[in-house]
């Protein structure tokens, strides 16, 4: 049987091999810090194209900031961007974020209250836009890298992340679900055969589903 409708986030599948969390806006409100910093890196450049990228970045918040800084410049900009310039931009935002992001106060203490007390239950493993190093870091400082297998990010995309995972653990990917914000979410939780849940997204509930009765 196949159940689609708006859940509560955590009426999970009681027999399950993992939950694949994304990072920003799930575990993390971090979301309107992700936008101001693609603004101060992109402040030299005029403001309608910079908005544009941020309505890119928020209907694909899955994406890595490298994915998002070429489509500024090769689908906004109409410009090649050199490895050069992607790489400083992404430098940047990098520092950026490590110093915006460092924020016990950011937590959200709604998804990591389950995590917390269910995380011996369930395997759980993070998958993220985010670069991997530095969402590793982030995870550590903040004190919540104990609650997970494992810890993934760019440049990898998710889809590849979710894939590898699957595989190097042996999970059985009809056992498993993604709970995300984003369709690239949904996108790497299909393309994977795996189960998904809409995390505080209306327009997604429609793609949340399960294949097995929740426990209360």
């Amino acid at each position: 049987m196949t159940i689609k409708q708006s859940l509560s986030p955590f009426m999970i599948p009681q027999y399950l091999d993992a939950i694949f969390w994304d990072f920003d806006g799930v575990l993390i409100n971090s979301n309107s810090i992700r936008e101001m910093g693609f603004e101060k890196v992109l402040s030299d450049y005029p403001k309608e194209k910079v908005e544009a990228l941020l309505q890119f970045h928020k209907a694909n918040g899955g994406l890595s900031r490298y994915v998002k800084f070429r489509h500024f410049f090769e689908n906004i900009l109409g410009e090649k961007p050199t490895a050069e310039k992607l790489f400083q931009l992404s430098s940047s935002f990098s520092e950026i974020m490590q110093k915006a992001l460092n924020n016990h106060a950011l937590l959200n203490l709604e998804t990591l209250e389950f995590v917390k007390t269910n995380h011996l239950q369930y395997p759980m493993y993070i998958v993220s836009g985010s670069d991997q190093e530095e969402l590793r870091r982030l995870c550590q400082q903040m004190n919540i890298d104990v609650y997970f297998k494992s810890i993934h990010g760019s440049p990898t995309p998710k889809v590849e992340l979710v894939s590898q995972l699957i595989k190097i653990n042996y999970l059985n990917a009809s056992k498993c679900v993604l709970i995300g914000d984003s369709i690239n979410d949904y996108e790497a939780a299909h393309a994977n055969n795996i189960m998904f849940y809409a995390y505080n997204n209306s327009d997604l509930v429609k793609y949340s589903n399960c294949k097995f009765d929740f426990m209360k």
